[in-house]
């Protein structure tokens, strides 16, 4: 059997992810100028599915996704957008953990969630300063009265020599 990468989605995988995904409805109760089917066909929940995984597993950007296989980053960030207002990675994960309870089990009682979701309040009291901010020219002492350093010879001769 060869390797899967990260990103990629088996089919065995997707077979349990499918069920879960959001169908997309048209509003009844919105007029609108074209009839229903037309324009450009909405991509493949699939290949949107490991658009979203490649970009979570990796970490490049939206607009960093392979365009030859994936096509157009902004609409795999905009279904993105619409499946996580839908609830759809809430349901994912709370699938995850049922079947992972049923497999391995979970303590349930000792489970504990550790992080940070900002900076911390004390940390440049205790840290210091950044090193990469020595040297910095707003950091240096104002010149004497004001202005830069000039050399006592204002200007010289071009046809003498230094």
């Amino acid at each position: 059997m060869a390797k899967v990468k990260s990103w990629e989605v088996t089919d065995d995988f997707w077979k349990r992810v499918e069920p879960l995904i959001p169908v997309r409805e048209r509003p009844t109760d919105q007029t609108y100028a074209r009839k229903a089917g037309g324009g450009r066909k909405p991509k493949d929940p699939r290949l949107v599915f490991e658009g979203i995984v490649y970009v979570l597993r990796t970490g490049c950007q939206w607009k960093a996704l392979p365009a030859e296989r994936y096509g157009s980053a902004s609409a795999i960030h905009a279904r993105f957008l619409q499946w996580e207002k839908a609830g759809f990675f809430e349901a994912l994960w709370k699938a995850g953990l049922a079947e992972y309870d049923d497999l391995e089990g979970i303590a349930w009682r000792w489970q504990s969630i550790d992080g940070a979701m900002m900076k911390a309040p004390l940390a440049q009291s205790s840290v210091g300063p950044n090193p990469t901010d020595r040297g910095k020219k707003w950091q240096q002492a104002s010149f004497a009265g004001g202005r830069p350093w000039r050399p006592v010879v204002a200007r010289r001769d071009r046809r003498e020599s230094a």
